[in-house]
Order: C-alpha cells, then sequence, then structure tokens
C-alpha cells in the first residue's frame, strides 16, 4: 500500500469514526484505530504539522481501557506503558473504566499566559518532561480523542526542523520565551515565539505590541540581540531566522525607537550616536554540539518514545534574571584569598534541575591544578580566535565561577550566568531538563580545551600507520603530532593515551593506532563469559536429542559458540555443526558467519545444533518440517508447524528417488520410536521402508547399536511433503520410485504431517519445548554479596572484542568493510585521570540504568600493570579526590558530589546548595557515576609541574 492510499484508508478511518457514536466503539475498536492512525500520522509528518500535548496521566489510563481485554504477552516486551501494541503494564488486576474528559489543567501554569497573542492563549509548566508528565499525539489522534471523550485545553504545538543538518522534525513544546524592553519607553513585555520563526516577525510582533508604526518599522525600529543586556547584535536581516540568529530562550530582546534625525536614539533626553557598535562586535561561534539522547535545546521533544520515571528536583527559581552590568575586570582576583584560610566549601543554588551540572562543576573547580590555574591570571592563554571554540567566553565564565566558590565566606553562589553561557554555546544543555552530568563534563572539557589552546594556528600533520614499526616510536609520533595542534591547561592535566589495535577478520591485517582520551568510559559487567543453552540434534539415528549448557566469551563470534558445542558432543573430524535459530517452529536462520559477533543472539532466542556429515562439494540440506493439526473453526482442520525441525545432509546427485530421502527421514527418527510397539504398515509391503544404512545417500552411517532395534522391522510408511523450486508440494509416500530433481534447489524442505495414529509410534516430547539461550532465575547469594571490582571494570574496557556492525572497520588490504576485532591498551597516563562509569544504557525501545554497586579504590589505585609502555618511570598510583553520584532512575534522579578538600584532608557531601562532612567509608555506594583519580606523590607546584610534565612528554621517549 503507497503512503497516499495509507493515508486516504486513515482519512477514511476517521471519518468513520467520528460518524460512529464513542460508546458504540469497543475499547478494542478504539485501541485499533488509533494506533492505525497515530502510525500513518506519524510515518507522513512534515515540518508545520500540529501536534497536541496530552497529560501522561490520562493517556496512560486510555491505554489501561483500550488494553484490559488483550491476553498477556511475553515478559520481554520492552516498548513501554504507553504503548497501543496491546500489551499494558498492568498486571490484569480488575477492569479499568473508560476514561472520563480529557483534562490537561496539572500541565497548565498557575500564572496568567506571558503572550496574550500566543496560539492556545495559556502556559505550560516549565519543567514537564515528556513522558513523565506529558505525550504528544499527532492533530488527527487528538482529534478523535476530543470527539470521543471532549475536555482539554488543547496544547498545540508545531513540528519544525531542527538537527545539524536541518532534516531531522521535532516537536517545539516550549517555543522561545523572550522578553522584549523598548526604549525610550522603558515598557516590557514576555512574548512567546518559535525559533524558526524569521527577525522580521519578531519586528512584526514588538510594533504590533508596543503599538508603534507597522510602516516605519525598518527605518525607525531597531531590534538587537541583548543578551545579558549587553548588545550583541543588530537584528536587520529579515528572512534570517531566529535559530540561525542564535537567540535563546529567556534572553532580552532590545527594541529602539529612533527619531528621524541623524539616526540617533532617544533615551532620557540624551542623544547618543550609532557608531555601529554591533558590526564591530566579534559574534561568537557556535560550537557543534554533543550528541546528546536526554534533551535538545528549548525543550524540544525529537523522542517519540515516553521516557518513564520522575524529577527529584524541585524548580528552585523560575525567574533567571541576568546581571544589569557584567564585570569589567575579567581577570582581577575577585578578592580571592589563597592563604591563612580554607576556602572551597562554597555551594551552587539550584536553578532547576541543575544539579548535573552543579555536581561536574563542583568536581572540576576543586581539581588542585584548575582550581591554581583559574585564580592566576589566565588570560594570555585565551585563544580568541579559534573556531572550535567559543572566543573565550566559556573559560571567562568558568574562571569566573570558580573565583566566586574560592572566595572566603559560604554563600551559595547562583550559576545564572554560567548556565547562560552554556546553553548559549550548547543549546542540548538550556531549559530546565535534567540532564547527563558526564555528557555535560565532556563538552566542559572539551570546550575549555579550545578556548585554553595555546596553538593559535594548527599545523596540517599526517598520523602513519604502525607499519611494524616499534610501539614507542610509533607512540610519540602520535602524541608530538597531537601537541603540535591542541597544547592546553586541559591536555596537561586530563589527557592521556591509548593504543589501538584493529586485527581484520579475513586477511589478519594489523593496524596500530594511538589516540589520546580525555576520559575512561567503562563497562559496568560482572562477568566476561556468557552461558548458553542449545539443544543438538543428530541425524544418523545415533542418539536421542540432548540439551548442554556451555560457556564462551561474553564479546566472542560465533566461531566460539560452535567450537564449545562442537567440544561438548564430542565431534568426530568426519562430522560437523550446523547452528540454527529456531522461530515459530521453523528455522529463522543458521549462523554459519564465523565472525559474526555473539551479541546478536539474545538470551530469549531458541538455538538448536545439527550433527551431520561434512558436505561434499554441492550437497544440499534437508529441513524437516513438523505439522499437526489444529482445529480453527468447527469444520475446519489446518496443518501448523510443530515442534524443532530436524536438518540433514542430502546427496548432491541432480535426480534423486522419494525413496531415499523417506529412508533419511525414518533414521533421524529412530531415536523416537517407541519401544514395545508392533510396526506394521496397511500400505502395500513394497512400499514399506526398511531401516537402511543412509550412507549411501550422504547423510552419515547409522549407528549399529541403535539402529539394531529396527533392523529387519518395517517400519511406518511417512507422510512426507516435499516443497519443489516453484513452491508445489510433492507427495512422497505414493512410491518409493518417484524421481525428484534437486539441480536448482540450494535446500529441501519436507514436511512430515503427523497424524494421530503415527504419534502414537514415536515420542515426539524430545522436539518440543526447546530451551531459551539463557533462562533468568533468582540473583544468588554468591552474586549479590561480591562486588564489582574498577579493575575487573578497567579490563573489560581493555579486553579485545569485535565491533559493532555498525562501526565496520575499512581494511586497507581487503579493500572491503570488515568487523575486525580490536583490543586497547592503555600507553600514557594524565596527571588526573577522569572515569565514568557506563550506567546509562539506550537502545531504539527503552532506557535503562545499571545500579550495580562497583568497588573502587580510595587509595592506591594502582595502574601499573594495566601501561603498555614499560619504559616510564614515574608513579602509576592514583588517589581518589572527588566523584560524582546520581540518585534515581533515567531522565531523572538527582545528581550530588563528594570532594576531598586536600587542605583539610576532609571529605564533603556537595549537595547543590548544601554541604556537609562525611567520612571516607561513606564515600563509596552504588550511585557512584564519575571518579576523579589524581596521581599520588606529584608534584605540587602548580601549572609549571604541569608544563614540565609537557616538556618531558616531549623529549623524554627519543630513540
Amino acid at each position: 500500500m503507497t503512503e497516499v492510499e495509507t493515508a486516504s484508508a486513515a482519512a477514511t478511518g476517521i471519518a468513520m469514526a467520528t460518524e460512529k457514536a464513542a460508546k458504540e466503539l469497543s475499547p478494542e475498536e478504539e485501541r485499533v484505530l488509533i494506533r492505525d492512525i497515530a502510525l500513518t500520522a506519524e510515518a507522513n509528518t512534515k515540518e508545520g504539522d500540529s501536534f497536541f500535548l496530552i497529560t501522561q496521566k490520562w493517556w496512560q489510563h486510555w491505554i489501561d481501557y483500550v488494553n484490559q481485554d488483550q491476553q498477556p504477552n511475553n515478559s520481554n516486551n520492552n516498548e513501554g506503558s504507553s504503548s497501543l501494541s496491546g500489551n499494558s503494564d498492568s498486571n490484569g488486576v480488575g477492569i479499568s473504566k473508560r476514561p472520563s474528559g480529557i483534562d490537561n489543567s496539572d500541565l497548565i501554569s498557575d500564572g496568567p499566559a506571558e503572550d496574550a497573542n500566543s496560539d492556545d492563549g495559556v502556559e505550560i509548566h516549565d519543567t514537564l518532561l515528556e513522558g513523565r508528565d506529558y505525550v504528544l499525539l499527532p492533530q488527527q489522534v487528538w482529534n478523535l480523542l476530543y470527539s470521543w471523550y471532549g475536555g482539554g485545553p488543547a496544547l498545540s504545538r508545531k513540528v519544525i526542523n531542527s538537527g545539524l543538518s536541518q532534516t531531522e522534525f521535532a516537536v517545539e513544546v516550549y517555543p522561545l520565551r523572550l522578553q522584549l524592553l523598548v526604549t525610550p519607553k522603558g515598557d516590557r513585555s514576555t512574548i512567546r515565539i518559535s525559533k524558526k520563526e524569521t527577525i522580521g516577525e519578531l519586528h512584526r510582533r514588538a510594533c504590533e505590541i508596543f503599538h508603534l508604526n507597522l510602516e516605519q518599522v525598518i527605518s525607525d525600529v531597531c531590534i538587537w540581540d541583548y543578551y545579558g543586556h549587553r548588545k550583541h547584535a543588530l537584528m536587520n536581516d529579515m528572512d534570517k531566522t531566529l535559530d540561525d540568529a542564535n537567540i535563546q530562550m529567556d534572553q532580552d530582546i532590545l527594541v529602539e525607537v529612533l527619531n528621524n534625525v541623524n539616526d540617533t536614539v532617544v533615551t532620557d533626553g540624551t542623544s547618543i550616536i550609532d557608531n555601529g557598535f554591533a558590526d564591530k562586535e566579534a559574534t561568537s561561534v557556535l560550537l557543534e554540539p554533543s550528541k546528546s539522547s536526554l534533551s535538545i535545546a528549548g525543550g524540544l521533544s525529537a523522542n517519540k518514545i515516553a521516557s518513564k520515571g520522575y524529577s527529584a528536583e524541585q524548580l528552585q527559581n523560575q525567574t533567571l534574571g541576568y546581571p544589569s552590568k557584567e564585570s569589567d575586570n575579567n581577570f582581577g582576583n575577585s578578592g580571592v584569598s589563597t592563604r591563612g584560610t580554607f576556602g572551597g566549601l562554597t555551594g551552587l543554588l539550584n536553578l532547576g534541575n541543575t544539579c548535573f551540572m552543579n555536581s561536574a562543576i563542583q568536581c572540576l573547580v576543586h581539581t588542585p591544578e584548575f582550581a591554581r590555574y583559574f585564580r592566576e591570571d589566565y588570560h594570555q592563554e585565551i585563544n580568541w580566535q579559534n573556531p572550535l571554540g567559543m572566543v573565550g567566553e566559556l573559560a571567562l565564565a568558568f574562571g569566573e565561577l570558580l573565583r566566586k566558590l574560592w572566595a572566603p565566606g559560604r554563600t551559595p553562589v547562583a550559576p545564572r550566568p554560567f548556565k547562560a553561557k552554556l546553553a548559549r554555546f550548547a543549546p542540548q544543555f538550556s531549559g530546565y531538563n535534567q540532564h547527563d552530568s558526564q555528557e555535560l563534563l565532556a563538552f566542559l572539557l572539551d570546550g575549555l580545551h579550545e578556548d585554553l589552546n595555546r596553538v593559535k594556528h594548527k599545523p596540517y600533520v599526517n598520523s602513519r600507520d604502525a607499519d611494524g614499526r616499534p610501539d614507542e616510536e610509533v607512540a610519540d609520533e602520535y602524541w608530538a603530532n597531537h601537541i603540535a595542534r591542541n597544547d592546553s591547561i586541559i591536555v596537561d592535566v586530563c589527557q592521556g593515551q591509548y593504543k589501538s589495535t584493529l586485527v581484520c577478520p579475513v586477511c589478519n591485517k594489523v593496524s596500530v593506532t594511538f589516540d589520546p582520551f580525555m576520559y575512561l568510559s567503562l563497562p559496568l559487567q560482572f562477568a566476561t563469559t556468557r552461558s548458553m543453552t542449545i539443544t543438538i540434534f543428530t541425524c544418523d539415528g545415533s542418539a536421542l536429542p540432548s540439551t548442554c549448557t556451555i560457556t564462551v566469551p561474553k564479546q566472542g563470534r560465533y566461531r566460539d559458540l560452535i567450537q564449545a558445542v562442537s567440544n561438548c558432543c564430542s565431534l568426530k573430524q568426519t562430522e560437523e555443526i550446523k547452528l540454527v535459530e529456531i522461530r515459530n517452529h521453523l528455522i529463522h536462520r543458521f549462523l554459519d558467519d564465523s565472525f559474526v559477533s555473539l551479541s546478536t543472539i539474545k538470551d530469549d532466542d531458541h538455538l538448536a545444533a545439527y550433527k551431520i556429515q561434512k558436505s561434499a562439494k554441492g550437497n544440499v540440506l534437508l529441513q524437516l518440517i513438523h505439522r499437526r493439526q489444529e482445529q480453527e473453526t468447527s469444520d475446519a482442520q489446518r496443518w501448523k508447524p510443530f515442534g524443532t525441525p530436524l536438518v540433514s545432509s542430502l546427496s548432491c546427485d541432480d535426480v534423486i528417488r522419494s525413496g531415499v530421502i523417506q529412508t533419511i527421514v525414518q533414521t533421524m527418527l529412530t531415536p523416537l520410536l517407541k519401544e514395545g510397539i508392533e510396526y506394521s504398515d496397511d500400505s502395500d509391503p513394497s512400499t514399506s521402508g526398511m531401516a537402511r544404512d543412509p550412507s549411501d545417500h550422504g547423510s552419515g552411517e547409522v549407528d549399529t547399536n541403535r539402529a539394531s532395534t529396527s533392523i529387519n522391522k518395517v517400519l511406518p510408511k511417512l507422510p512426507l511433503q516435499l516443497v519443489d523450486e516453484s513452491k508445489t508440494c510433492i507427495d512422497l509416500s505414493a512410491g518409493d520410485e518417484k524421481a525428484i530433481n534437486l539441480s536448482a534447489m540450494s535446500h529441501v524442505v519436507v514436511y512430515l504431517d503427523w497424524k494421530s495414529k503415527l504419534l502414537e509410534k514415536y515420542n515426539i516430547n524430545y522436539l518440543e519445548n526447546l530451551p531459551e539461550v539463557f533462562k533468568y532465575g533468582p540473583i544468588t547469594k554468591k552474586a549479590r554479596t561480591e562486588p564489582l571490582s574498577l579493575y575487573t571494570c578497567l579490563e573489560a574496557f581493555l579486553r579485545e572484542e569485535p565491533l559493532v556492525p555498525e562501526d565496520m572497520w575499512y581494511c586497507p588490504q581487503c579493500k572491503e568493510q570488515r568487523q575486525a576485532s580490536k583490543k586497547l591498551d592503555l600507553w600514557r597516563l594524565p596527571e588526573v585521570l577522569v572515569i565514568h562509569l557506563k550506567r546509562f544504557s539506550y537502545s531504539r525501545s527503552m532506557k535503562h540504568k545499571v545500579e550495580t554497586f562497583v568497588n573502587f579504590p580510595i587509595h592506591d589505585f594502582d595502574l601499573t600493570n594495566y601501561v603498555a609502555d614499560k619504559r616510564s618511570s614515574r608513579s602509576q598510583l592514583y588517589e581518589l579526590y572527588a566523584l560524582t553520584n546520581h540518585y534515581g532512575g533515567m531522565g531523572s534522579g538527582h545528581y550530588t558530589a563528594h570532594i576531598k578538600l586536600l587542605d583539610e584532608n576532609k571529605w564533603y557531601n556537595f549537595d547543590d546548595s548544601h554541604i556537609s562532612p562525611i567520612n571516607e567509608e561513606d564515600v563509596k555506594s552504588a550511585a557512584a557515576y564519575v571518579l576523579f583519580y589524581r596521581r599520588a606523590k606529584s608534584d605540587t607546584s602548580g601549572t609549571s609541574s604541569a608544563g614540565s610534565r609537557r616538556a618531558r612528554d616531549k623529549t623524554s621517549y627519543k630513540h
């Protein structure tokens, strides 16, 4: 069905539904109709379409109502509670009543609408989260629900283009809220306007609000980007969008009304000549946002999958003000006292879900090297021209905030100016949503590095592959090339180097590179191995099916699994294993590509392994599919697959007789024959089958011990049907001499129809109830009591593993994309080692947080044995001095920081504005998220130490 036909069908469905009264529709009819319309609408979404907010509470009530008649599905459904698929989170207790009218009142702010000219005339709360507070529905879905249930109010939002390429669609839940200030009248007004509207539209709205003459908009009214109460740019390009002009949420816009003489501005009776300030002022360079899956600037919702959970924080200050005047002395000492008093015990106010920012900032602020650097005069190192930086603004904002936090006194600081700068250069962190503290930290370290990069003109460097050269030579070359382009306090303190080795699985080409790192992201996994349960079948009638549980490397490949199965079943040299995945009693796929990662096999999959004779050239596989009759209606029956298919090897002859196939199938089923059954056949004796040696037909030898029970016994003729290349079924029970042409067939599918009399002669229980690869059970006492070690996490990070299919490597020798194996080794460690524990995982259908407790060392974190470069005599011992914690679930929860003041040798808990001492034994918890380690027994001579380290790194490894 084409998109046009689909849309037409959906429109027809809407028309029929509106004609039919809601009370006449069953819950199932409502569910199916809404599902189909929603899928069609979202598939055809385009810019300018309308989506409607609806309260999550009402939506969940409706979901429970329409799903109440559904039978429980398998427990592995991960589509969340707000599902139209027919599965809900309800436990099946009770019957959900039909919802009353739609009530969106809990989404609406109590205050008056800030913009009377807004589309819906109502203002929603600033801190709403999709999936927690509301869901977004296409207009067609809203119209249908509203026609059935009524209520409201309607909260419509537009679809806009988003992303760097402007090709992604997002719903602009929170249009820009701008503060308009008009001079010389001094009036103020707040408006809501889409970031995709033009400056011309902003002009029109401003003139309309302040009753200015629209005909004189261009000549007599100037609109300025008045971010931070400073003129940043004259907004005179009427076709430019506010997004392109980098206008931010809650910022000020200055509306200047000029008189017609000499283009002067009348302000309190004083004429000020416009000197073209805006044209001369340097514009900020927007740094490419990091890839964040948690939020998008301005409250955009780009995610149609609702995220569960609730925010553990309260909005402490909803009105974000700006200083009327910024400090003129950006480089003074700001009254910081460095002697005679312990500073650094100043908290940060929570501006509304900003604990993620506060915790990361406190850890950086209390890094001794950074505290010393930013409290001195660092302006000479600011790189004002770096196109990758933020023209020094991020460094200045961070430095000013650091000085305030180290100043005497303990009055909490409101980090509004810093957050405003952050939102300006990293829009993904704007607004009041919760974000990932580690993602912010990564952005800050990278942004500060670019702002403070001492390299003003980056040279072109060409890093060569190792090509057999000594690792030491290659590593020094890569590091020298890196320092030639990247040289800052961040590199001095936080950057290390690791060795990356890629091996092609086909030609064994080895590629070695040495790359810098700012932090290590370690996986949280106990086991390095994985248990898998597989059922093994023989095709020669020698044994009953057996189930075995084997252990394979967690990051292994199919070849590891095949080898383990071969060892388990004592495979002979003349035999081979065919591994398959079974779905719905059919062979879903053969797992025959030995280089595919085992991660593609899920724990709830069903695997079978078949022992067959090694295939001669041209041999084909015979797949035996079992079927039995099932009653569909009172007078109709249908043959349906059941049990586990069997596989055997078939001779490569172009033509084969039906009797040969009968013999092969009878041989495979021999172990299932029941003892004490008299085997007779009602058919012509000439068509009866004898158990004979099937090796003549390429399917292997029969075990004489097992087969002796049926020698000289007439086996029952089996009702077999073969499917040929034209999908036609050929009856194989009519005679043994029927010729079957196999020349055009890559494999042979044969159906065995089990009638009741035949079922009495075989024990088919062995063919049923194929176990899952791994069945989850209760957590053992051992697993609960043994904590996961940070060393174990590091070893998992460094372990060799295949690349994921999305990150295939181009092999220069094969000239093909290959799923190479990758091995990492630590080569050069930084002064401050930042370790990120990967607690959060994301996939298409779910988000997950790992709550595992990690036992990390506070003292003597020894990495000596993990550093591959053995030339350096420097200490590889590290001491923990700070960490961030995350409490709660995905997309919500709360961040804090534990920090050790080195001058006091005491630990403190930094919980936004509240700071309290803690014992060292309380530092460890399952909430630990990002760990900050400092090299033990290192120099304490400030940045000169970092500088000397840089000099050593450049000179000490020469050959």
